[in-house]
């Protein structure tokens, strides 16, 4: 296995290489490959282990009465799977887990995870980092989705992504990927973007984008 690329996991953050080749090596493991296209996990199967992606790219998503799907996030190498979920009453998958590359994933049981939790302060306060910024990140998420009109989740997303100070963004997804992040038809994400620009909100040039009236954009988010 490349330690390498568990160094650069936020479960690891402050440890020297050979910490965590040392933690990780007396601690049983295994590895799982996984297919591009192939199921990992489906919502509400349970999580039994922690999970961490060392290869690969995986996505989760949700699937809507209608059989919409809408993809929450794309968690690539050094990324963990429903940290936030190993413990607790209600320990299940919010989301079904996707490859969407050829990926592998070290996985290890919930009871060795938490001797493992053990080994070293560092190792402990990392992960309790680690499931309070996941239980933030899926509240903003439901908060997010919960906006009624394309516009004002693409307000939303336009502000997240400026933060307080900037005015002008890289986008880092297509239309394609927005459209698939905010469950709705391509097409219509075209057209709110060419709304937000004839409004005089937004001026986009290729992947930059511009905020020329960010009061109107937050409003949007409200409305």
């Amino acid at each position: 296995m490349d330690y390498t690329v568990l160094i650069k996991s936020p479960l690891f953050r402050g440890l020297m290489l050979e910490e965590v080749m040392s933690a990780v090596s007396s601690t049983p493991y295994r590895i799982r490959r996984f297919k591009a296209g192939s199921m990992i996990s489906q919502s509400g199967e349970p999580v039994n282990s922690f999970m961490m992606v060392v290869e690969g790219v995986v996505k989760g998503e949700m699937v809507d009465f209608s059989g919409r799907i809408i993809k929450i996030e794309d968690i690539p190498a050094s990324g963990a799977l429903a940290s936030a979920f190993i413990f607790g009453s209600r320990n299940r998958f919010p989301v079904n887990v996707v490859a969407v590359s050829d990926t592998q994933l070290l996985i290890i049981e919930k009871a060795d995870f938490l001797k493992f939790l053990k080994i070293d302060d560092k190792i402990l306060a990392n992960f309790l980092d680690i499931i309070s910024n996941r239980s933030q990140f899926l509240s903003e998420k439901i908060k997010f989705l919960n906006f009624k009109t394309i516009k004002g989740k693409l307000a939303q997303y336009i502000l997240q992504t400026a933060g307080k100070d900037k005015s002008e963004i890289r986008l880092a997804m297509t239309q394609n990927d927005l459209a698939e992040y905010f469950g709705v038809a391509r097409p219509s994400i075209a057209r709110v973007i060419g709304e937000l620009e004839t409004e005089g909100i937004i001026i986009t040039k290729g992947k930059t984008l511009k905020i020329l009236d960010k009061k109107r954009l937050n409003e949007l988010t409200i409305e």
